[in-house]
C-alpha cells in the first residue's frame, strides 16, 4: 500500500510540510490496518521541483526527477495534498505540478482518493479547501475525503486540529483499503462515473467510523 504526499510548501522549516506529516503519520498505519506495517510513505517537495515545472510547459516533457514524481502520484493508492494560502487560493507551484501531471497523464488522479490540506495565516482562508481545492481535483476526476484540513497560525497546539487530522485520516484510509476480506479491498477503477464503487458510507461503516447523520 503505497501513500504518496505532495507539498508545496517553500520554506524551512514550513507549516505546510508539518501539516503533511502529521496527515501522512495519522493516515499510514490506518490505511493497512489491522497489519502491523503501514503504509509506504513517499513525500514530494515541490520546491525541489520547481524549475523543472516550469520547463515542462516550455520543452512539453518532465526532466527525470519530475517525471519519477509524476509515475509516484499515479501508482499511489491515496495521496495527501497540502498547499499554502496564496492571494485566497493555492500557491502556483502547487497547480502548476497538477497542470503538469494532467498534461503528461490526463487520468493521473482518475478515481485515486485524495486528502485535501492547506496551511494560512489567518482562519478566514479556510474557505480554499471548498472553493479551490476540491474543484479542482474533482476536475482531475478524483475522489476527494469528505473531511479536509485547514491550518491557520493559531491551530497549531490549540485543540480541534487534531481532531480534524484524524478524521480526515480515517476517511483517506477507508477509501484506500477497507478490512481484510472486505468487498472495499480493491482498486477503484478509472472512469468518468463511480456508480459501481462500494459507497464511501460503506467503507466507512466497514472500518466502524459514523457516517453523516440522516436528514430530519
Amino acid at each position: 500500500m503505497k501513500l504518496v504526499v505532495v507539498s508545496a510548501g517553500l520554506s524551512v522549516p514550513s507549516s505546510t510540510r508539518l501539516l503533511a506529516d502529521r496527515l501522512a503519520a495519522a493516515a499510514a498505519p490506518a490505511a493497512t490496518a489491522p497489519e502491523p506495517a503501514p503504509a509506504e510513505v513517499r513525500v514530494i517537495e515541490l520546491r525541489d521541483l520547481a524549475v523543472e515545472i516550469a520547463h515542462t510547459f516550455t520543452n512539453g516533457f518532465p526532466a527525470p526527477a519530475l517525471a519519477d514524481a509524476f509515475a509516484e502520484v499515479a501508482a499511489a493508492d491515496g495521496l495527501i495534498v497540502v498547499t499554502p494560502v496564496f492571494s485566497a487560493s493555492y500557491s502556483g507551484l502547487f497547480k502548476s505540478f497538477f497542470d503538469a501531471l494532467g498534461v503528461t497523464d490526463a487520468d493521473a488522479l482518475a478515481g485515486k482518493p485524495v486528502l485535501i490540506a492547506a496551511t494560512g495565516g489567518t482562519a478566514r482562508h479556510s474557505l480554499v479547501l471548498d472553493h479551490a481545492l476540491r474543484p479542482l481535483f474533482a476536475y482531475l476526476k478524483a475522489v476527494v475525503v469528505p473531511t479536509g484540513v485547514y491550518a491557520a497560525s493559531e491551530d497549531w497546539g490549540a485543540d480541534g486540529l487534531d481532531a480534524r487530522i484524524e478524521r480526515a485520516a480515517t476517511e483517506l484510509a477507508a477509501l484506500m483499503s477497507g478490512p481484510a476480506g472486505s468487498p472495499t479491498r480493491r482498486p477503484l477503477p478509472k472512469r468518468d462515473s463511480f456508480e459501481e464503487v462500494t459507497p464511501f458510507a460503506e467503507r466507512l461503516a466497514a472500518l466502524g467510523v459514523p457516517g453523516p447523520s440522516p436528514a430530519p
